[in-house]
């Protein structure tokens, strides 16, 4: 006799970019066994590989493109799928304010960490009274560099190619040109001829980015000073 197979669990999100309600379910311990020995590898590009396909088979809904999705909604989901694939709540330790030193164990529920936008942010950044840059945010592979990849630091090229990687469009009241239509050396070139003002805008781009995001209030137990912890980004939750 066939050993029986277990039913896995199904959720529902709502994707923050999007608004849109998806269903999804828990990593399997062979999905887990694929990111972990991705991860082992220290190969980015496999890492990548294994975290589309995990979570493109965790999402249960049709048509969602995990590589076009945003790094927030990445993380959101990451941060779902592998919450419900451990528990409703994360284990986390916290390191109090006051002295910056003593860590504190905290439990915190899944539903309650939300993306959060802060109210300067903005895709459209005006540079000038005649052009203005329509941004578009971050996608799979940055967020593979962001939480996975610790081989290297981000250099000022590394810089340079993400900032032209997530123009969009860059238009005036009678023209625009878009991402598609350029190429990786116009879209630096671009970059490059910046004042640093307009640099500094693109830098709040992606500061205000949303992001994970969750206030705990934690108790030093030896200082007996109780602090608020925003805790920000996917590694925070899971390290």
């Amino acid at each position: 006799m066939p050993l029986p197979t277990i039913s896995t669990p199904t959720y529902e999100l709502i994707i923050p970019s999007s608004n849109r309600k998806i269903k999804y379910r828990p990593f399997l311990v062979k999905e887990e066994k694929i990111l972990i020995l991705a991860m082992e590898s220290q190969d980015t590009k496999q890492i990548a590989r294994s975290v589309k396909d995990v979570l493109t088979k965790c999402i249960l809904s049709k048509g969602i493109k995990v590589e076009k999705l945003s790094t927030f909604d990445i993380e959101y989901l990451f941060l779902n799928i592998r919450g419900k694939s451990v528990g409703e709540h994360i284990e986390v330790m916290v390191t109090c304010p006051d002295d910056e030193k003593t860590q504190v164990p905290m439990s915190i529920n899944i539903d309650d960490i939300k993306i959060q936008t802060e109210d300067s942010h903005t895709t459209d950044i005006k540079l000038d009274d005649t052009y203005t840059l329509k941004m578009k945010y971050p996608s799979l592979t940055e967020f593979i560099k962001n939480n996975f990849d610790n081989m290297s630091d981000l250099n000022v090229d590394d810089t340079f190619d993400l900032i032209a990687s997530c123009i969009d469009q860059v238009y005036t009241e009678e023209e625009t040109w878009s991402h598609q239509e350029c190429t990786k050396k116009e879209l630096s070139d671009f970059v490059e001829s910046l004042n640093s003002n307009q640099f500094k805008m693109i830098e709040n781009f992606f500061t205000t980015m949303p992001k994970l995001s969750h206030t705990v209030k934690v108790l030093n137990p030896n200082t007996k000073v109780e602090s608020e912890i925003k805790i920000e980004g996917l590694q925070s939750f899971f390290g």
